[in-house]
Order: structure tokens, then sequence, then C-alpha cells
């Protein structure tokens, strides 16, 4: 019959085996590698998930091997044109080499300390060597690819591999902005007003030319007017002439009527002049002869 030590022992050997088993297997998972430490010395790194065992005193630490990202603050750079710009960058990383990494920086948080530096060295190497436009405009995507390389080229000293650089904003400081602002606003209403200025010269010049030819034209009409007027006068008195010449007392009676019909307004029918004048004399008789006249022989 085994005695109750016995049972104790036992337990206590399989509660042992049961710790240092426990203490012998460790999990990598997909998203990680495992760097084993012996006495806080790197003694193996596991990139492959799974199950795996170590000895019971040693310890793990793992290390993202995801791509990581790296935010950078903005941070005003001094392009070759002397003009200050505000850039506003970031990065993606991955640790490519975990045991190097583990050695040089220890951790996330000290590499991304490490890269900032370096990627604001970087920017500001870049980017000093080119103009304001060539940054704004022209060879931004190129300036990025630079930046990158030069960043991947330092980084590799810690293990890291530098995936991407991307430039999010690379613009003039505010105050430099609103000087420009204003800037192109006074450019534009001067342009304004200079085609303003234009337009109403222009305006002017066609009411000139417009008034100008209304004038010639009315003073070519008023002449024609005048000629065809002095000709219907002229062929007016030829008539009457003509007229007169054929009955001189039909023309005389005809210009009688005629000053009684302008003379005597309706409503005003008065005139001072004597009633045997020569202007009445039409009243007195219809032929027109004076009683002094002697009739003509037939």
């Amino acid at each position: 019959m085994r005695s109750p030590v016995t049972g104790i022992v036992v337990l206590l050997a399989a509660l042992l085996v049961a710790i240092v088993a426990y203490m012998s297997l460790f999990t990598v998972q997909q998203t990680e590698q495992t760097i084993v430490l012996q006495f806080g010395k790197p003694v193996d790194v596991v990139t492959d998930p799974g199950l795996h065992f170590k000895a019971p005193w040693n310890s793990v630490i793992n290390i993202d091997k995801r791509i990581l990202d790296l935010e950078n603050p903005s941070q005003e750079v001094i392009a070759s044109d002397q003009k200050r710009l505000v850039v506003d960058a970031f990065a993606r990383y991955r640790i490519k080499d975990a045991l190097r990494f583990y050695q040089s920086v220890g951790s996330i948080q000290a590499a991304n300390l490490q890269l900032t530096s370096l990627l604001n060295a970087a920017l500001r190497r870049v980017l000093g060597e080119v103009t304001f436009i060539t940054v704004v405009r022209d060879e931004r995507e190129k300036l990025m690819g630079r930046i990158r390389e030069q960043l991947d080229r330092e980084a590799g000293g810690y293990g890291i591999e530098v995936v991407d650089v991307r430039i999010r904003r690379a613009d003039l400081p505010e105050q430099n902005s609103q000087a420009v602002y204003d800037r192109m606003k006074s450019e534009r209403q001067r342009e304004a007003a200079e085609f303003r200025a234009q337009g109403a010269q222009k305006a002017q010049e066609i009411r000139s030319k417009a008034d100008r030819d209304v004038t010639v034209i009315i003073a070519d009409a008023n002449s024609q007017a005048e000629q065809t007027r002095g000709v219907g006068d002229a062929e007016r008195n030829r008539l009457f002439a003509e007229a007169y010449g054929k009955d001189a007392d039909f023309f005389a009676f005809y210009r009688s009527m005629a000053a009684y019909e302008s003379g005597l307004k309706p409503n005003d029918t008065r005139f001072l002049l004597r009633p045997d004048s020569d202007f009445f004399r039409y009243f007195g008789n219809p032929s027109g002869k004076t009683s002094t006249e002697t009739p003509a022989k037939p």
C-alpha cells in the first residue's frame, strides 16, 4: 500500500515537471519575432510562428515584424531659394534584423525617436538642395524617393528597413502664406482695375466714334435736305414764274388767297389796315380791280 508521503512526493514532482515544462515553452505569433535571452544576453532569434522550446532559465522578448508607422511632427525647412517651408511627413518601416534592432535601440519607442531624428536630417538635406517650386509641384515624388533611400541607408544599422516616406504637406509658413495671399489678391485687384480701365477706354472710343458718326450722318442728311429743299424751292419758283407769266391775274388772286388763309386765324381776325388797302381788294371786287382802275377795252 502506497504511503501518504509517497503521494506527496509524486505530486510535487509532477508539479515541478509542469513548472519546468511551462518555463521551457514559448509561442511565437505570426506578427512577431522572438529573441531568446540567457541571463540578459541574446542567444537565439526565432522568426517562425508556433510553439518553441527554450531553457527554463532563459527569457524571451517579442518584437513586432509588421510594417510600423512613424509620425513626424511638422518642421520648417529652408529650400535652396531661401524659402521657408513647413513640411509634414511620415514614414513606414519594418524590423528586418531583430537581434541588431535589440542590441542597437532596444524598443520601438526608442527606434521611433532615432528614426524621427534621421528623417528630419534627411528632409533638410534633400529639400535644402532644391527650390520651393520643385518641392511643391515639379519633383515631389522623386524627392520622397531620395529621402526614403537616405533614411533606409542610415536606419539599416539599427536592423530597420524603411518601406516608404511620404510628404503630406509642404507649404509656406502661415505668416508667409498670408503675405503671399495678400500679394496675389493685390495683383488680381490691379489686373481687374487695369481690365476695367481698358474697358472704359474702349467704351469711350466706341461712344466717341458713334457720336462722330452721328454728327457726320446728320450733317450729310442736312446737306442733302438743304440741297433737295433748294432744288424744290427753285422748281417752285420756276413754276410760280411760269404760272405768273401765263396768267398774272390768277397768280395775284392765288397769292392773296394764301395771304388771307395765313392771316385770318381762327378767333383772331383783326388787321390794322385801311379798308381800301390793296390787301382787301378782293373783298370789294372779286376781280380784284379797284374803282379807280379803268376796265380794259375789248
